[in-house]
């Protein structure tokens, strides 16, 4: 099939999915958001849960049916249902969403984003995020904040608001530490000591920490590679040019001394914890680059016996 036909197929696809469950999912949101009996808003979030695994798991059977994509996916720790879990990973393209949701789609609970506001008012999926309690934050620039300092932490404050809503439900929180999509250009611009990525932002996961408490003792460091030089695009996920997306998921715990503590008022625990997230960092990069070899040796190896045969 021609890529372009398999893009436009695997997106109507997607597209029916999203149609087919929208309107269940915003039902049970307004419920939730209404309804003052804490018992059934429970249950009206479990039941918009399940619609989002669903609509997961078939948009999962969509990739696997049309695509030739290989979802290679390595994790070192089990992973349950019934556990929180904070996941801290490299962000690249907007192909990071699916390749999270086929490595955690019903093995842990549904994953919270930290969202850009602006996504708010993306069709349909706005609405889902909406209803999904996904929070949205507004970040702002050095220059506003030297003109507003009163905005100064509202973005962290909304980290804690957030959270506050998880706490009554087993949550995979995912947190991209960079903050925005690596660029070689941004990479340059930051002066970034990493060679495959952006400086980490210790905050946004210090107030999930702080929020959360020993509920976000388990941490899911996940890598994410792609073929090529440059991340792919979804469009080029979704019309069958990507080869092959590997995923690589390790399990740490949450120091102890890191798990109760102020970060924006005590300077001790910010170095502190900003020292773990560094750590995680330079492991990361490092990983990085091992990954890369072995993918590129595995590939050399299948080249030879495709050249045999």
């Amino acid at each position: 099939m021609p890529h372009w036909l398999t893009g436009m197929l695997t997106c109507l696809l997607i597209l029916l999915n999203t149609l087919v469950g929208i309107g269940p999912m915003l039902i049970l949101g307004v419920l939730k958001a209404v309804i003052p009996h804490t018992g059934l808003r429970r249950l009206c979030s479990r039941g918009v849960m399940w619609i989002a695994e669903t609509w997961a798991e078939l948009n999962k059977a969509i990739f696997h049916a049309l695509l030739p994509t290989i979802w290679e996916v390595h994790c070192d720790t089990p992973l349950e249902k019934d556990h929180s879990y904070l996941v801290i990973s490299n962000h690249q393209s907007w192909v990071d969403i699916p390749a999270l949701v086929n490595a955690f789609n019903r093995k842990t609970p549904y994953f919270k984003f930290f969202l850009k506001r602006a996504l708010i008012w993306v069709p349909f999926l706005g609405l889902a995020f909406w209803a999904l309690d996904y929070p949205f934050m507004k970040r702002y620039s050095k220059a506003h904040l030297a003109k507003h300092p009163e905005d100064q932490g509202k973005d962290l404050e909304i980290t804690r608001q957030a959270c506050e809503k998880f706490q009554q439900l087993p949550v995979t929180v995912v947190n991209y530490l960079e903050g925005t999509r690596f660029t070689p250009a941004k990479q340059q611009a930051q002066q970034s000591p990493y060679r495959h990525l952006l400086k980490p932002k210790a905050g946004g996961i210090a107030f999930v920490v702080a929020a959360l408490g020993a509920q976000m003792r388990s941490v899911l460091d996940v890598t994410i590679i792609y073929p090529g030089e440059r991340p792919p695009g979804f469009w080029q996920l979704a019309s069958g040019r990507v080869a092959r997306i590997t995923v690589d998921i390790r399990g740490r715990s949450l120091p102890a001394d890191l798990i109760h503590g102020d970060y924006s008022q005590d300077a001790e625990y910010r170095a502190r914890f900003q020292h773990w997230v560094s750590q995680l960092w330079q492991e990361k990069d490092l990983r990085i680059d091992t990954l890369r070899q072995s993918i590129a040796a595995q590939s050399g190896k299948a080249d030879i016996t495709v050249d045999k045969g």
